[in-house]
């Protein structure tokens, strides 16, 4: 593939997409609200700490290689948006495939059908398996199946805009209880919520530092 990302210019792409698709009424992003998507606990592999000079030197990167724009809206502070879909001519369920790729690393056809759902339905695997066969068939691949590894069942897809990892030396762990799986759902049931609750604090705030300054216009 001609566009190579690095990391962080991975993650800030999928958060980028993942937001659009999810809460679009506070889509284009401001760099705050990038870098908390970006740093998400929930919905991401792995989790990061990045910084607002990491996101600013990735959106800076992906805005050279036409992947990202500042938003024109006229608003009070620099809001980002991802330039994919026009760039690739990208459907939602394409774009949602590849935000999950983005954001969690290779992944089967169940993982993914799950994940997306959240973004874009899909009715059947075989749904899934479709969008995925056409985005490793253009005439520039977006996406690849890996080899499947000893010790598991499914084939792993693989988004390419930041090549293929070495996977050879991944080591094999046991499928974890349903006990725990049951567990890791609820935990990241609590991560969402705590974070839809700390995005609703930052709007109430935001809300209430432009209710003063309309007040102040009348002193």
């Amino acid at each position: 593939m001609d566009i190579l990302l690095n990391e962080v210019e991975v993650r800030v792409l999928g958060s980028l997409i993942e937001k659009e698709m999810t809460t679009p009424e506070y889509y284009p992003l401001s760099l705050n609200s990038l870098t908390n998507a970006c740093n998400q606990k929930s919905n991401r592999d792995p989790v990061t700490t990045l910084s607002e000079e990491d996101v600013v030197r990735a959106v800076d990167s992906l805005r050279f290689k036409q992947l990202s724009v500042i938003s024109a809206d006229g608003g009070r502070v620099p809001k980002y948006r991802h330039l994919l879909a026009e760039k690739l001519g990208l459907m939602p369920a394409e774009q949602a495939i590849i935000s999950e790729l983005l954001l969690r690393g290779p992944q089967t056809l169940g993982e993914l059908r799950t994940r997306c759902e959240r973004m874009h339905p899909f009715t059947t695997l075989s749904a899934v398996e479709e969008v995925l066969k056409e985005l490793a068939t253009r005439e520039i691949p977006l996406v690849t199946l890996l080899p499947r590894q000893p010790g598991r069942k499914e084939g792993r897809y693989i988004q390419l805009f930041s090549g293929i990892p070495d996977t050879s030396k991944e080591e094999h762990e046991p499928n974890p209880e349903a006990a725990r799986l049951r567990v890791m759902l609820e935990n990241d049931r609590i991560t969402k919520l705590e974070e839809e609750l700390a995005e609703l604090r930052s709007e109430v705030i935001e809300l209430g530092n432009m209710m003063n300054e309309f007040k102040k216009q009348f002193e």
